[in-house]
């Protein structure tokens, strides 16, 4: 028992215990993929119903409106949440090293390193920022898909709203509805990024749990709890 204790105490003198994540990266995190899932859900019913609504007599049953009503709720949260992790990666000195990812990113070594790691032939290799080159093309992919969602949802949205937010939107979506090659298009757009950011999040799930099985640095407890290990050098 006393063996065992010791190993346990040599261990934690080997790792440092860090801040990865404070709880606003984490919230915006966690708000950001509930609204996914929300949007994903109440999207697919809207172009396509599979609820039939419960029979009334009344004109009251409005289940297109509801779903379509939860659709633009979590749409402007999305926006919302997007615009501060945008703010936070550009401007937030605490979170440098994602924009330091960039230069692992274009250092080919890295890049071979990786996939090595990946492939269970070569540890992981030292990395200056953040994300390694997979993980940064993945999340750069990723917001690509989401700002494509955002604005075409925009455009979707002002056709049916035309005071507000819909007023102030409307002739700058409708400049860009066209230049996308009008609506029937943008709602075909909107689709095909939808369904990007569906194979995103299958892809990234996978990959956070593969990376918490052979990394051991609590890199997917981080997004929890907000701290990850690293190994003293």
């Amino acid at each position: 028992m006393e063996a065992v204790h010791k190993q346990h105490e040599a261990d934690e003198n080997c790792v440092n215990r860090e801040m990865e994540f404070s709880p606003a990266y984490r919230w915006q995190h966690w708000i950001r993929a509930f609204s996914i899932v929300v949007l994903t859900i109440t999207g697919f019913y809207i172009a396509d119903p599979f609820v039939t609504p419960i029979q009334s007599a009344e004109p009251d049953n409005f289940m297109q409106a509801l779903f379509r009503s939860w659709h633009e709720i979590f749409g402007f949260i999305l926006i919302a949440v997007v615009l501060l992790k945008s703010y936070l990666f550009i401007f937030a000195k605490r979170y440098k090293g994602e924009m330091i990812s960039i230069k692992d990113f274009l250092n080919p070594k890295v890049w071979m390193q990786q996939v090595g790691y990946y492939l269970l032939v070569s540890k992981h290799p030292h990395l200056k920022g953040t994300y390694n080159p997979l993980q940064f093309i993945a999340y750069m992919g990723f917001y690509t898909l989401v700002f494509i969602l955002i604005i075409t949802g925009l455009i979707l949205y002002v056709h049916v709203y035309h005071e507000g937010l819909g007023a102030f939107f409307y002739p700058f979506m409708r400049e860009l509805e066209v230049l996308l090659g009008g609506l029937a298009w943008v709602r075909e757009l909107h689709h095909i990024a939808m369904w990007g950011v569906i194979l995103f999040v299958t892809v990234h799930v996978y990959m956070a749990i593969y990376n918490a099985v052979f990394g051991k640095d609590g890199s997917m407890d981080a997004i929890f709890s907000g701290m990850k290990w690293h190994k003293k050098h």
